[in-house]
């Protein structure tokens, strides 16, 4: 056993596959779009396992698909990139926005790296893949100072990138030819390269290797709901904790927090989340003109019984931010939500706005069928598009408050 619990003999994948999760788009029932990565990830499987003589049950690559979320999920890719012998990033925008791709980065480049052979190129057990084209996006200072020539695997790969070479019909030879030469980079480096196994560390305590995040990339959720110690008589603990973020209505289903479970979200769609409680959030909320970032404020019904504090959640409601999306996640497997379901829905109506009377005036809480998710797979539908409702309308009113003859914040983009 290695010190970090990897057995010096386990067989070691070829590669780590590092991607961005992208978010389904707002209809329910969307088709997974990460099924084109996973497509990539066994086309580069089958390619190795050609190319080389890996045996029958050795594990070719390493690609996740849990979404970044749970304890089981960061241990997991800890193992992986302490034993993989390549580290495959998948460029795009969304990838370098992603907290948890900047840390497997960093977590793979703390290895050692060592060459068989001195050659001119200077080898650090990365090799870039292109998802789509970075050509008008700077890319950040680690990956900038990678030595890579990706028009080798091809011109349309290096003008378009992966995806479009997957998706178009006519680019279906090139697509081959550019996995096949990525296949072979991979196992020549994984050859031409010792990378020792390293120590399984705690994955969600290391730091992105990325730049930090735009205010644009950020993404506040908020909780209003109860500590243990305040629950009324009518409400069973076993939903909450010593603090109102400990607040998990979906228990048995998932057993920690929903907000961490909400910011894995956030973080699998490229945003970097931060957790409060909604009195935390609320003074910024209330006093400024705008919120300084999207917010998403996650609601316990049973909370309105408390009458003090569910008047601060009303005068939220008034001001109307369109950069604050609200969910109510209500399990419906939950006995006392049943049994008190009219009362807790009157509570909510006195609260938040339901009807849409007017259409200049949109509201805080949309449609009562939307914004209440009634299982903790439904949650997670939910969150992705309350995360990007928020987003879009931050952005919009940033626009709307430019000067209109001041300057425009550009993005820099790539030069020659």
């Amino acid at each position: 056993m290695s010190s970090g619990g990897q057995r010096k003999d386990a067989p070691r994948p070829y590669f780590f596959l590092s991607y961005a999760h992208t978010p389904r788009i707002n209809s329910r029932g969307a088709a997974d779009p990460n099924l084109w990565v996973a497509k990539l990830y066994q086309d580069l499987c089958e390619a190795i396992l050609q190319i080389t003589d890996a045996p029958s049950g050795h594990p070719v690559g390493f690609m996740d698909r849990s979404m970044h979320q749970g304890q089981k999920w960061a241990e997991r890719l800890s193992r992986e990139l302490a034993s993989c012998r390549v580290f495959v990033p998948l460029y795009s925008p969304r990838y370098f926005k992603s907290e948890a791709c900047g840390r497997e980065w960093h977590l793979f480049t703390r290895r050692s790296v060592y060459q068989r052979r001195p050659t001119a190129e200077r080898m650090t057990g990365i090799v870039p893949a292109l998802w789509v084209s970075m050509e008008h996006y700077q890319l950040p200072r680690v990956a900038g100072e990678l030595q890579f020539n990706h028009d080798s695997f091809g011109a349309e790969y290096a003008n378009e990138g992966l995806y479009a070479l997957m998706k178009i019909a006519a680019f279906s030879s090139e697509y081959h030819t550019a996995v096949w030469r990525l296949a072979r980079r991979i196992v020549d480096v994984a050859e031409q390269t010792v990378i020792p196994a390293g120590q399984v560390l705690d994955f969600e305590s290391q730091p992105s290797a990325f730049d930090p995040p735009d205010a644009a990339d950020q993404v506040r959720i908020a909780v209003f709901s109860y500590r243990e110690r305040e629950l009324p008589p009518q409400r069973s603990p076993l939903c909450y904790g010593e603090r109102r973020t400990d607040w998990q209505p979906y228990r048995p289903d998932s057993a920690r927090p929903l907000a961490q479970d909400a910011a894995d979200i956030a973080r699998g769609m490229g945003f970097h989340p931060t957790v409060g409680e909604f009195e935390e959030e609320s003074e910024q909320l209330l006093t400024g003109e705008r919120p300084n970032a999207p917010c998403v404020l996650l609601v316990d019904r049973w909370a309105f019984l408390d009458g003090r504090r569910s008047e601060t959640v009303r005068r939220l409601d008034r001001r109307n931010h369109g950069a604050v999306a609200v969910i109510e996640p209500w399990n419906r497997a939950d006995q006392q939500n049943l049994d008190h379901e009219r009362m807790l829905d009157e509570l909510g109506d006195s609260v938040l706005t339901v009807s849409r009377g007017s259409r200049r005036r949109p509201t805080l809480r949309e449609e009562p069928a939307v914004g209440a998710p009634g299982s903790i797979e439904e949650f997670r539908g939910e969150m992705e598009r309350a995360v990007m409702r928020a987003c879009t309308a931050h952005e919009q009113q940033q626009y709307q408050d430019r000067p209109e003859d001041g300057p425009v914040d550009r993005r820099p983009s790539i030069g020659p």
